[in-house]
């Protein structure tokens, strides 16, 4: 009987209200041909009855069946299964002959033979786009976490100064302040974040060629969509940052890796073959073998950007944590051209929830890029972006700073102490570990020439409870270089004193081991 059937799948939904409970019943009935096109339903009243709910239930399922055209009612009549349902349920036309048991004998053999045979169609495909984006360069793979279990600690953020200027600021918002942003973010904290980068980071800015975004992430998206079409060139270091090679897939640009080495990146007259729309580079920072971009190399690659009529993409991800000697000044500040865009982030001072990045944009394309910004990510919070102007004016953003650089750089010298048995021991070298929040050991040769597998090691270090990730996960094409990118951000010292010999002890066991 209909009844059984609709009390049974009624009690699939119970976390439902129960007048959906019976509309999710009836629904899966027609499209799974238990109830065939033109059959007539029973009335309210004795459906009710039959179900043991009020009528009001079963007219309000009823009526909502009704208003997305599953059922049709005529007055005098009863209601009916609509027409199209049989379309729906079996991917064929209605028969013609009108014969509702005729109808509704077809839909339940069709049913039953459907389900007999398990005919499960096969998902529709992925773009190679798609593809490309769901399965290479993964952020669960190869995004930097501390190595040591426990909670992520954010100690050096003060959470309840923060949470009191959000509050006052959404006490007093305006009606502006709750609609998108036009003018490229809230215009004290682009003057605040412009202050800040011409005075720390030698960036030639003003404030109107700040634009705030939700991230580094965002920054990369819309320069990638507005410098480059699809199958145009980008220059990407070779070990690469996994955001940015997401960011260019997704916008179908053809990856060109130029391998990095102790001076950051170094274009050959190979690379120069394949001339780029624009080159994308970590130069204070690089990531993940924390290379320092030299002087020379910066002239280097700004020449190779005049010569290329390209822009340069420069990511300024963590270059607040420098740990010995003052920090390293920006790329741009060396452009006389107005061809590099400069992006950072708040997430690593702060907290990575944030979600609040700027792009810095050549004064000649400020107003393409902001009309692109509003146009395609429609940015908003301006209340938390006044709350955190108001955090750097007030001093805080500089006190935060200052004390989470020497927590910083207090479990970067715990790691660096705890990996000691395995430097001593001519296992492997450290790059990367005077800034930042992660350091890279490079792991020397086994004996007899063969490289380590670093991502065997990592996974055997996973299976002990410690993340790291492998170097060259991260090679978009050389094969030279074994290591493992180890996190020290958001561990807490005493994580770190606790784990970190286990870390040591596992990678000098198993570094000229692991196959």
């Amino acid at each position: 009987m209909l009844s059984e059937f609709l009390l049974a799948d009624m009690a699939r939904h119970t976390a439902l209200p129960l007048n959906r409970q019976l509309y999710e019943a009836m629904r899966r009935a027609m499209l799974d041909g238990k109830l065939a096109a033109g059959e007539r339903l029973p009335s309210t009243r004795d459906l009710a009855q039959d179900l043991g709910v009020s009528r009001n239930t079963v007219m309000a399922a009823i009526g909502q069946l009704t208003v997305e055209g599953y059922l049709s009612s005529h007055v005098g009549s009863g209601t009916y299964v609509a027409d199209t349902v049989s379309t729906l349920a079996l991917g064929h036309a209605q028969p013609n002959d009108g014969t509702t048991a005729q109808a509704l004998r077809s839909a339940r053999t069709a049913h039953a033979a459907r389900t007999a045979r398990s005919l499960v169609p096969d998902p529709l495909p992925l773009s190679n786009r798609g593809e490309a984006l769901a399965h290479r360069f993964n952020a669960t793979d190869l995004e930097v976490q501390p190595f040591a279990p426990g909670p992520a600690d954010f100690g050096a953020f003060p959470v309840n100064l923060w949470q009191r200027l959000q509050n006052r600021h959404w006490r007093q918002t305006r009606a502006d302040m709750l609609d998108y942003s036009a003018t490229g973010g809230y215009g004290p904290l682009r003057r605040a974040v412009a202050d800040y980068l011409r005075v720390f980071r030698s960036v030639q800015l003003e404030p109107d060629q700040v634009l705030i975004t939700s991230g580094t992430q965002q920054s990369l998206e819309l320069c990638a969509q507005l410098l480059a079409d699809p199958g145009d060139t980008v220059w990407v270091e070779d070990p690469a940052y996994w955001g940015a090679t997401k960011a260019f897939l997704a916008t179908s640009l053809a990856m060109h890796p130029v391998a990095v080495d102790g001076e950051g990146i170094c274009p050959t007259p190979a690379d120069h073959a394949h001339p780029p729309r624009f080159l994308y580079v970590t130069p204070s920072h690089q990531y993940p073998t924390g290379a320092v971009m030299s002087l020379p190399r910066r002239h280097q690659v700004l020449q190779a950007a005049r010569q290329h009529n390209a822009w340069v993409l420069e990511d300024d991800y963590d270059s607040e944590f420098r740990f010995s000697g003052p920090p390293v000044s920006s790329l741009q500040g060396l452009d006389a051209d107005g061809r590099v865009l400069y992006m950072g982030t708040f997430s690593k001072v702060l907290y990575p929830g944030l979600k609040l990045g700027y792009l810095v944009v050549p004064q000649a394309r400020v107003a393409e890029f902001r009309q692109a910004h509003y146009d395609l990510n429609r940015p908003g919070q301006l209340t938390q972006q006044a709350a955190l102007a108001e955090f750097i004016e007030m001093g805080h953003f500089a006190s935060t700073l200052r004390r989470a650089r020497q927590a910083y750089a207090e479990r970067r010298k715990a790691l660096v102490a705890a990996l000691q048995p395995v430097l001593h021991s001519g296992l492997g070298w450290i790059s990367g570990a005077e800034q930042g929040l992660h350091l890279c050991l490079r792991l020397v040769p086994k004996p007899d020439g063969t490289p380590v597998d670093d991502r065997a090691l990592a996974h055997t270090l996973a299976q002990q409870g410690l993340t790291v990730r492998p170097l060259s996960a991260y090679c978009l094409k050389r094969q030279d270089l074994r290591g493992l990118v180890i996190g020290y951000g958001y561990a807490s010292l005493a994580q770190i004193a606790h784990h970190g010999p286990r870390l040591a002890a596992f990678i000098a066991g198993g570094a000229h081991t692991s196959s």
